[in-house]
């Protein structure tokens, strides 16, 4: 099977490019795209950048040009709910892109896509299940996706009352492109900012939370 990797940051795709595989590069679209095998599929690597619409771009690219058949991410999270901790690893069930709103010219809630019955883009239930199976003390989780890293306290409790538990800048994007494709979506987040973290948390822990979310997707896909 072809599976297409979406990573957003150099430093969180450190985690693939350092894992001992045989792999080539090639450009396209401005973006460095890695080709390898990882057990019986071939898997196509690309970091997007941060933010929504880089997101999405890069999703469309692996889907369209190179026929990625599922698409992968993996990388950090921040928590919105103050009893998480650096290191806990969710699988994203469901995203609340929640800086979108057209609800002024659509009959839709705020954060609310007319394809769908609320505020929520579901990802792929048998990816999450399978993921599920293969990792012992691995959680589900609603995300809150948007265009800007969340540090202020009363921000986080807004998103944490709308029903989500941890938040990233990506996951919406790739999640509504794979949808408008009809390709299944999984991700995998670790925590690098707990709720009362900051930017520096995030880059003490990025790393190491992102190598810990990508060592899941390496056991899938070796199955």
């Amino acid at each position: 099977m072809k599976y297409g990797l979406l990573i957003a940051i150099e430093r969180e795709l450190k985690a693939f490019l350092e894992s001992g595989r045989e792999m080539q590069a090639e450009e396209a679209c401005g973006r460095t795209v890695y080709r390898t095998r990882i057990g019986e599929n071939e898997v196509y690597a690309l970091c997007s950048g941060c933010g929504e619409i880089d997101a999405a771009a890069g999703t469309q690219l692996l889907i369209a040009r190179y026929g990625c058949e599922a698409i992968l991410n993996f990388g950090v999270t921040g928590a919105l709910d103050p009893a998480l901790k650096v290191e806990d690893l969710f699988v994203v069930r469901k995203v609340c892109h929640y800086d979108y709103d057209s609800s002024a010219i659509d009959p839709v809630k705020p954060c609310q896509y007319l394809e769908f019955p609320d505020e929520f883009i579901p990802l792929d239930s048998g990816l999450i299940r399978k993921a599920l199976d293969l990792e012992p003390g691995l959680r589900e989780a609603a995300a809150a996706s948007g265009d800007k890293f969340v540090e202020d306290r009363e921000e986080k409790k807004r998103l944490y009352g709308m029903g989500c538990q941890i938040c990233d800048m990506e996951i919406a994007g790739i999640a509504r492109t794979c949808f408008l494709n009809g390709v299944p979506c999984l991700s995998i987040k670790c925590i690098s900012d707990a709720w009362d973290g900051d930017g520096s948390d995030f880059a003490a822990n990025v790393e190491r939370s992102a190598g810990k979310a990508f060592r899941v997707l390496m056991k899938l896909l070796n199955t």
